[in-house]
Formats: structure tokens, sequence, C-alpha cells
């Protein structure tokens, strides 16, 4: 048993935090403005190969571990939360299409994708179907070699991406069978889009995708017809505990800049860090956080070997974002009343790690998932 890096990751480690110090934090607060020039930052990310981590070699892309995903979504996400949910939608789309995709779709999208030119995002749920995704109804007919698509999505992250993979119902079946998966260019006449006005996450430019007879051609299927479904849970899997390891290394960022504010900060004669009121709160964030990371790490180390993870992933994707929560309130209350006003993130961090305490699965569904794989499907809550 081994809790280190190798000294690759750890080079890994040092190479994207020298990018994330230089290139990601100063801007942290200016990633807030809706007219902020995502498609740059992208471009910026690509030149370091953050863009094309799951991407096959052939298209430009490194191929790394899971490990080395969770190494760079910490790494980025201690400057911006936002930044690793970049990570999260780009190694998602580019392995569902590098493993489902036909070689046409792959060759057209996968090296854009990989370089920063273009931005794929994922389209599954839709407004009266949240946390029961299986229950969608957007819909897609066969028209000799086309698909035409007919439906609305919701809570879309990158609604105003270059395309989609659209999760649709092309068979009769209940649930999740007959749900289809089809890469959507959101240029398609017959698409349109809403952004929605977030309390946080804004870099996620989450908003409805419509779609009113939309006609994509039949080889921007992903996968066998009737499949889509459970190729896109495989991946969420392991991206459960990559996105509870977003929610951990914000908040261990606002833990570390709490412990110098209350060694400098003085009342009563003494630095405040020397009463328990203060030093308590930052021992139980350090430990509990800790705790929740070295678990996110454990699930991408079993998918790395093979092994089954979805119970470790879905106890991380509880664990990290409720903690990370409390962490950043608890460190914004040490500041006092300026860690209220905007001269500190931790406001900012607060409201955009809430965000995954709702998106990509609830606790509860979470807690659901983590029962049905240890006490077994029969068993598991309804």
């Amino acid at each position: 048993m081994d809790f280190g890096f190798t000294d690759e990751q750890e080079l890994f480690r040092k190479t994207v935090r020298q990018f994330s110090e230089r290139e990601v934090r100063p801007q942290y607060a200016d990633r807030e403005r809706p007219d902020y020039d995502l498609p740059a930052f992208l471009q910026r990310m690509a030149e370091l190969g953050l863009l094309g981590l799951r991407a096959p070699v052939e298209y430009g892309g490194v191929n790394t571990s899971y490990v080395n995903v969770g190494i760079a979504t910490e790494e980025l996400s201690r400057s911006d939360y936002n930044v690793g949910t970049l990570i999260v939608s780009s190694v998602i789309s580019t392995e569902v299409l590098s493993l489902h995709a036909t070689d046409r779709v792959k060759e057209e999208w996968l090296p854009d994708m990989v370089s920063g030119r273009r931005h794929v995002a994922l389209a599954l749920t839709e407004p009266h179907s949240g946390s029961d995704a299986a229950a969608l109804t957007t819909r897609a007919v066969r028209d000799g070699d086309q698909y035409v698509i007919t439906g609305e999505k919701s809570s879309t992250s990158q609604v105003d991406a270059d395309a989609c993979i659209v999760f649709v119902r092309t068979g009769q079946g209940p649930g999740a069978r007959g749900v289809s998966a089809i890469l959507v260019p959101l240029d398609t006449p017959g698409v349109g889009t809403s952004r929605f006005t977030d309390l946080g996450m804004k870099l996620s430019r989450r908003g409805a995708l419509h779609l009113d007879g939309v006609r994509v051609p039949a080889h921007n299927l992903v996968g066998r017809e009737g499949q889509g479904f459970y190729t896109v849970m495989n991946q969420f899997d392991y991206t459960r505990a990559v996105i509870a390891i977003q929610c951990v290394a914000t908040a261990m960022q606002s833990v570390e800049e709490t412990i110098e504010y209350v060694k400098a900060r003085t009342a009563f004669g003494q630095p405040i860090a020397r009463y328990e009121g203060v030093s308590f709160p930052i021992a139980e964030a350090l430990a509990t956080l800790e705790a929740a990371r070295l678990l996110c790490y454990k699930a991408l180390w079993l998918r790395d070997v093979k092994l089954p993870h979805a119970k470790e992933a879905a106890m991380a994707k509880w664990l990290g974002p409720k903690l990370a929560v409390e962490a950043i309130h608890q460190m914004l209350l040490l500041h006092g009343h300026a860690g209220y006003s905007g001269d500190y993130p931790h406001g900012q961090r607060l409201r955009d790690v809430i965000g995954h305490q709702i998106g990509d699965g609830t606790g509860e569904i979470m807690k659901l998932i983590i029962a049905r794989e240890t006490l077994g499907r029969e068993f598991r809550p309804r």
C-alpha cells in the first residue's frame, strides 16, 4: 500500500499547480462575468494537455490515468473551482466519444476538442426528471440517414458549447431501455438555448436546450441504439470522485488561507489562532477534508486497476461537497465581517461548491447507490 504519488505524478502535479497559480487564480472573480472569454482560456488549458487527459493519443490526447485526472482537477480547483468543472466536462465527452462514437465523428471532433478549438457538453437532465435521469422524454426518430430530435433538456452545463451529446429516447422500453446518445452540433437548425442565472458555478453556463425537429446524421449516434444511458452511467462512476476532489481542493485552499489569516489577526492582545474557538474548527476541517480526499483517490485508483468503484465514488460524491461546504462556511466565519465581503474569495467558493450538492447526483441519490452496492439491489431503498 502506497499513499504517495509516483515521481511522474508528482512532476505532473507541480506542472499543473504552476499553471494554476499563474494562469487560473488571478482571474477567479473575472470568470463569473457572462462575457468572460472562455474559448481563449480553453486554448491555454489545451496547450498543457488538460483537455485531452482521457482522449486517445492518435487524436492528440494523452490518455492518462484516472488518478492523474484527479490530480489535475485538484490543483486547478484550488485556484478556481469552475476550472475543475471544465476538466470533468472534457474527460466525460472525450472518453464517451473515443469509446463509442463512429470513426467519422471521432476524426471530425476529437482533435478539435483536445486542442480547445471546440467544446462538447453533455445534455441528459430534463425539466421534469432531474434525479430520475432514465425517465427522459426527448425523442429521436430515425428518418433515412438522419435522426429527427424533439424535446427539451434542462440543467445542461456549457449550454453554449459547440455541440452536446444529447440523450434521447429511440425505443419504446421503460426507464433506461431505449435511451440512446446522439452528438448534436448546437448550430443545427431547430436548436435553441437559454441561460440560467445561477447563484454560483457561473463558468458552467448552465441552461436549457430546446430541440424542435432537429435533424442530425445517423452516424452521429454514439454507441448502439438503446444503450446510451448505460454508456454515460459508466462515466459517472468515476467522475463523481473527480467532482468530490474538486470540492475538497477548493475548501482546502480556504482552510490554508485562513490558517495564515488567524496567525496574523489579533484580538484581545494576541493572535486569534491561540483561541480554541478558532483553532479547533480549522483542525476539524483539515481532518475531515483529508479523509474525503483519500476516499476520492481510492475510487480513482480502483478505476485504474479495473476494480468495482461505484460505491466508493458515490461515497466521495456525497461526502466531498458536504464537507467542503461546511469547511468553507466556517473559514468565512473565522474571517469575521471581512469574510462576508467580496475582499476574500470564500463567499464565491461557497456559492460555487453548493452547486454540486445538487448537480451530478444529489446526496440522497448517492446514498441510494451506496445502499444498493452494499446491501444488494433487492434491499435498495425505495
